[in-house]
């Protein structure tokens, strides 16, 4: 067994930045066909190029998650024209508007966020079932520290990240023996929506002390374990959650 997955198609939600763009192209470079999914053409353009570049198919498609028809919709035509065998939940909020004491936090702050990392990845997990069952595919739950443990002032996303781990585990139940279902949970990674975090000294500070490998991951370390679980080399794996946090949780 080895880490190649080529001949397959894999599908990455919010697939054009950050950890999902970084999954997007390691997948790439492990043989896949890769369709990333986002709002933005531009950014979807974009990392459809450097995926071709590697010598694979993919194809330009936007998609609002939290859209159910066109969840539903975008789901057929890459079923139709290239097939499913890996879908990867990773689109996900944690806007400034949710954040805060649980008093403070609007019903709209609640849902917006809600709609986005749990319903979305549920939909898409849905559109993505019969192709993921015909090719005995995988889907990952890409959820957060954030679904292992609370965070404060952060009572969306935390709750739509344990909520993900616990859809986890039910599909995985569910679509046993077919198809398997895991999670990743990375801790912080530095990407453009860290970028605050990693600029304010004392929070970054603290982070780093927090966590036992003392510094933030860059997202490729988040890539390597999505492609790991992907492969043929995690064929006897469904219903976990693997956390990648750098120790984060292991206090």
């Amino acid at each position: 067994m080895e880490l190649d997955l080529s001949g397959r198609t894999a599908v990455v939600t919010g697939g054009s930045r950050g950890i999902g763009r970084a999954i997007t192209l390691g997948f790439a470079d492990a043989g896949a066909n890769v369709v990333p999914l986002s709002r933005t053409e531009s950014d979807v353009e974009a990392v459809v190029g450097e995926v071709r570049e590697r010598g694979v198919d993919s194809r330009v498609e936007t998609l609002d998650v939290a859209d159910t028809d066109a969840v539903e919709a975008c789901f057929d035509r890459i079923d139709d024209n290239l097939g499913i065998d890996v879908v990867v939940n990773n689109a996900g909020i944690n806007p400034a508007s949710a954040l805060g004491d649980p008093e403070d936090v609007s019903d709209e702050g609640f849902e917006l966020v809600t709609d986005v990392n749990l319903d979305g990845a549920f939909a898409c997990a849905r559109a993505a079932e019969s192709p993921l069952k015909a090719s005995g595919g995988v889907l990952i739950n890409v959820a957060s520290v954030g679904g292992l443990v609370g965070l404060p002032r952060q009572h969306p996303y935390v709750a739509s990240k344990h909520g993900l781990v616990g859809l986890t585990k039910s599909l995985a139940l569910d679509w046993a023996p077919n198809v398997r279902v895991n999670c990743l949970a990375p801790g912080y990674v530095a990407t453009d929506l860290t970028t605050g975090l990693q600029e304010n000294d004392d929070l970054r500070a603290s982070i780093e002390r927090r966590t036992p490998l003392d510094r933030f991951a860059d997202p490729e370390e988040i890539a390597g374990p999505a492609v790991f679980l992907a492969s043929d080399l995690a064929s006897y794996a469904t219903g976990e959650t693997f956390a990648v946090d750098g120790g984060w949780t292991a206090r």
